[in-house]
């Protein structure tokens, strides 16, 4: 499912070039799991950037499910990352003013989609009870708790049933037991519906528990 091939990033700052990766080869196979970890200025959430298709790399091929990504104009980029792939961040980025539900049909709003309103709302409703949140789904994320907010997020990185899912620090801002919770419901959607995923974290209990461990650091 993901292949990234001699992978080169670099930003350019004013009097410097900074190599941030440098032919670097990373894989996972289609329904499996892999968590990225090392130091912070490694390049973790960098890589997580260039899967997604939200920065394009300097040098290198970035196939996922066949499709050279890296090659991607910016309206092939914004369909892929909307169709193809859920993402998941440590802050969750819910939008305040709206509920529970409307916050996980947001990724619906981009258009292009044959599946009706009714038909979106239901499977909007089983990914809450999925989580557990049928009874918030009314709710704004100011009513929330961590746990739910980040709940919240993964029915939203779930709406538009991506292949690939990306999570970055999924369960950085949380407390070791709501942690492991939020991480137990990643991996048990992973594992039932066949997605890849990819982890980045700092948590090596996590990483552990993904699977598959990549280290940038190394």
């Amino acid at each position: 499912m993901i292949k990234v091939s001699n992978l080169d990033v670099n930003f350019e700052t004013p009097g410097e070039i900074v190599e941030v990766l440098k032919g670097l080869d990373f894989s996972v196979e289609k329904g499996a799991a892999a968590a990225v970890v090392g130091p912070s200025g490694s390049g973790k959430t960098t890589l997580l950037n260039i899967l997604g298709a939200l920065l394009p790399p300097t040098k290198g091929s970035v196939e996922i499910g066949g499709q050279d990504i890296a090659k991607f104009k910016e309206k092939e980029a914004a369909r892929f990352r909307n169709q193809e792939v859920g993402f998941v961040f440590q802050q969750h980025h819910l939008l305040p003013q709206l509920t529970v539900m409307e916050n996980v049909l947001t990724p619906r709003l981009a258009g292009g989609w044959k599946e009706s309103e009714q038909e979106t709302r239901k499977r909007a409703a089983k990914l809450l009870e999925r989580v557990g949140l049928c009874h918030r789904r009314n709710h704004r994320p100011g009513e929330l708790s961590g746990g739910e907010k980040q709940r919240t997020a993964l029915a939203r990185a779930l709406i538009n049933q991506p292949h690939v899912v990306l999570a970055d620090e999924p369960t950085g801002a949380l407390d070791g037991e709501t942690g492991s919770k939020v991480a137990d419901l990643l991996l048990e959607i992973q594992k039932e519906d066949g997605v890849t995923l990819v982890v980045v974290t700092h948590d090596l209990d996590l990483a552990k528990r993904v699977g598959g461990v990549f280290d940038l650091g190394k």
